[in-house]
């Protein structure tokens, strides 16, 4: 197996850092991961499944959003919008190096970031997605103590994960633009999707939704007694 640095530029010229994670062989396809809110793509979920798929053969690219990790650009100037961007973004970069990525997985609100933009991309046969929430609205409760300074003052600074992030007014406002289960019933993919029954941060009435929403192919996998960072190495 072979980790070489992959980094791309996105639409808005930023340069995303990315580790594509390369088989011995010739892959049997390519995939790609996209992390979960305010992460990197050094978590431990990132790293351990996308380098357990390459031991089958697949290559993964795993990279970080706008503004986080090693990637370019202001992550106060990020919304859900240009999430879904930098996936397109990660997509086709590897399009062009390699090959049209055949698999989708995100984590969270990554998860919701690949079930938005799959009916699109044609040459996506499996999306999968872990502790995925069904509106992207729902992460507006991580910060629900600071809703009116962001509303009243533009901004507001709210601790995330032990870390301090900037959160705008227009990042809360551009989560109410999306419906991320509009086109997935006419959607002709395969899907997976694992949730934790005890996820706290991310209910799994959230894969309920999702679920219903899909049509045959799909699948789910209860994640039992992981959290929603899926911390524990087992």
């Amino acid at each position: 197996m072979l980790t070489t640095k992959f980094d791309f530029e996105n639409n808005e010229g930023h340069t995303l850092s990315g580790r594509l994670e390369l088989p011995k062989e010739k892959p049997r396809a390519f995939a790609l991961f996209a992390h979960c809110f305010t992460c990197s793509k050094n978590t431990l979920a990132a790293s351990k499944i996308s380098r357990y798929l390459t031991e089958h053969g697949i290559a993964v690219l795993r990279f970080d959003f706008t503004g986080l990790g090693s990637s370019e650009g202001d992550f106060a100037n990020t919304n859900f919008s240009s999430n879904t961007e930098d996936v397109l973004a990660a997509y086709a970069a590897v399009t062009k190096e390699y090959e049209a990525p055949k698999l989708l997985i995100g984590h969270s609100l990554g998860g919701a970031a690949v079930l938005k933009v799959c009916p699109e991309l044609s040459e996506v046969e499996c999306v999968v997605t872990i502790g995925a929430p069904s509106d992207a609205s729902h992460v507006n409760h991580l910060f629900c103590e600071e809703q009116s300074e962001i509303l009243e003052e533009g901004q507001a600074e709210v601790n995330l994960g032990g870390r301090n992030f900037v959160i705008k007014k227009q990042f809360v406002e551009d989560l109410k633009d999306h419906d991320i289960l509009e086109g997935l019933k006419s959607s002709r993919k395969a899907f997976l999707i694992m949730h934790s029954p005890t996820d706290n941060t991310v209910s799994i009435d959230h894969a309920a939704h999702i679920y219903q929403a899909l049509k045959h192919p799909k699948s789910f996998i209860g994640l039992e007694g992981a959290d929603h960072l899926i911390n524990d190495t087992e």
